[in-house]
């Protein structure tokens, strides 16, 4: 990784758009593409990705439970995946929503952003829920790396809003509370290190105005959202605003032609959208 990761993100975003896809080759969607749900079956579907975005898109975001539930041999498949993928200048957020203290927290932070991990990514989805202390490390090893962080605020998952919009002791909800603390590692960091990750399922009710990071949005296509619906969930935070479609866009494989074209096809649809 070079340069800092606010410039690396709007340079990939200016000349491939704001589409991030997703990686998320579960066994349905193996079966769906003809794949046997094996480690080879994942490679092929993993490689099959890697021809389609490699020059289409900005950002592709793995979804590492399904290449860990193959054990080793899955690991290997994702560092090849993430490797192919960054070769290729397409920035890499490693869907990993790690979070804990201390050393382990540490750990996890070097596993996905030190650069001589072989799973190095250019940023990695992180959990705030042991408190966005626990976070250090990882805010610590993205400084140091040019990397960055996707912390989840507001998630697309319905099963989250109960603790998502609980109220503090102050009266804000825990979400608001979670962008209002990744603001404050922006501004000691001096770089857009802390990005959010809030769905474009619904309406959020975060107060976003002051944020300066990234927003990862998932939701786009099978959970719901379409591109239209961007404009009002982030107005004033579009630039770098980063919308997922995982299985809309997946749905066409597994040929490569065909993921290529679904993959320009919400591009551009997200680009119109937002201007």
């Amino acid at each position: 990784m070079t340069g800092r990761w606010r410039t690396r993100l709007e340079a990939a975003v200016t000349a491939r758009g704001r589409l991030c896809v997703g990686i998320d080759p579960h066994a349905g969607l193996l079966a769906s593409w003809g794949l046997e749900d094996t480690a080879d079956g994942l490679a092929a579907f993993a490689d099959a990705c890697v021809a389609a975005f490699a020059d289409e898109v900005a950002v592709v975001k793995p979804q590492v439970a399904f290449f860990e539930r193959f054990g080793s041999a899955g690991y290997a498949v994702l560092e090849r995946t993430i490797a192919s993928l960054r070769s290729a200048r397409v920035l890499v957020v490693a869907d990993a929503k790690r979070g804990d203290i201390g050393s382990t927290s540490d750990a996890y932070a070097a596993a996905w952003l030190d650069p001589s991990s072989p799973l190095a990514s250019d940023a990695v989805t992180v959990s705030p829920y042991l408190g966005p202390g626990a976070l250090e490390p990882f805010v610590r090893h993205a400084s140091a790396h040019g990397a960055g962080l996707f912390v989840l605020a507001r998630t697309s998952n319905p099963e989250g809003e109960t603790v998502q919009t609980a109220r503090t002791g102050s009266g804000e909800t825990v979400a608001q509370h979670v962008v209002a603390s990744a603001e404050a590692v922006n501004r000691d960091t001096g770089d857009a290190v802390a990005g959010l990750v809030v769905g474009a399922t619904r309406g959020h009710g975060l107060d976003l105005r002051d944020f300066s990071g990234p927003i990862l949005a998932p939701g786009l296509g099978a959970q719901g959202a379409s591109a239209d619906d961007l404009p009002a969930l982030f107005d004033g935070v579009s630039k770098l605003l980063l919308p997922n479609s995982s299985r809309d866009v997946a749905r066409h494989g597994p040929d490569v032609a065909a993921l290529r074209d679904a993959a320009r096809r919400v591009r551009d649809e997200v680009e119109r959208a937002l201007a």
